[in-house]
């Protein structure tokens, strides 16, 4: 089993709802995997095919025919990297194919803030994509090589934490009362934030504001709305209080951002 998973992060894209391929087949030069969040599509890799969705990652090696389609609307993590050693002909075959996670609340977790950061491209960013993907890697590494007896519960995330973040996503867009959610949980606010922080790196207010920054950023560049009704659909009072958060967090105003090359 390969012990070395340092890569180097080449491209991350995140497509939602993609309910077909642009095409069957694909070859790459690099290292790819397609890691499903929601939906389902048949592979074939060589002498490797089925079916995949989420807790697989599918994995072609460069310069190798990716055949697919999708079998439902796919939402899905698409990632070219590199090897910082390259592996053996053994094991590029171990490494192809559908690699299955166990652990679908870490995971998870990983693809959230990686589809947090999929808009925005500048190292700082892609130094924190390579950081998740590496993480996905070592879970991967993990699970393979822990003895089945230990169990996932150890490597489970806090039940109460990962609550906290479920309901921040889904009122994100809204008023948000975490003095309410703290109690719920029968936690301090200060306790909320301190546990919230540990497991995300983050406090719940920031873990909101990237949430509605990173709507914004999409509504931006895929719509002709105003941006105080973009603020309005971002849980924001008015154009002006988030352009102050936008320039402050993205390091340009709204309207500076929109004008941003479109592919």
């Amino acid at each position: 089993m390969r012990s070395d998973f340092t890569i180097r992060l080449v491209t991350h894209l995140y497509w939602i709802k993609k309910e077909a391929f642009a095409l069957e087949r694909d070859i790459y030069s690099y290292w790819t995997i397609f890691a499903v969040e929601d939906g389902r599509f048949i592979y074939r890799i060589g002498d490797r095919q089925g079916e995949a969705g989420l807790g697989s990652l599918v994995v072609c090696p460069p310069n190798t025919w990716f055949h697919r389609k999708t079998l439902e609307p796919l939402s899905f993590h698409f990632i070219h990297f590199a090897w910082n050693t390259e592996p053996s002909l053994e094991e590029i075959q171990s490494l192809s194919g559908a690699l299955k996670i166990t652990d679908i609340e870490r995971l998870r977790s990983n693809y959230l803030y990686l589809r947090m950061l999929a808009l925005e491209q500048d190292k700082t960013a892609m130094e924190r994509k390579q950081h998740l993907v590496s993480d996905i890697w070592r879970l991967y590494e993990l699970e393979t090589n822990m003895p089945r007896e230990i169990g996932l519960n150890g490597m489970l995330a806090d039940v109460e934490m990962r609550t906290a973040a479920q309901f921040i996503i889904n009122n994100a867009f809204g008023p948000i009362d975490l003095k309410s959610l703290a109690l719920s949980l029968q936690l301090t606010p200060v306790q909320l934030t301190r546990r919230f922080r540990a497991a995300y790196g983050m406090p719940p207010s920031e873990y909101t504001t990237r949430l509605r920054l990173d709507r914004a950023s999409k509504l931006l560049l895929e719509t002709e709305l105003s941006i105080d009704k973009i603020a309005q659909l971002c849980g924001y009072e008015n154009g002006f209080y988030l352009s102050r958060i936008f320039r402050s967090k993205r390091g340009m105003p709204p309207s500076q951002y929109r004008s941003m090359p479109r592919v």
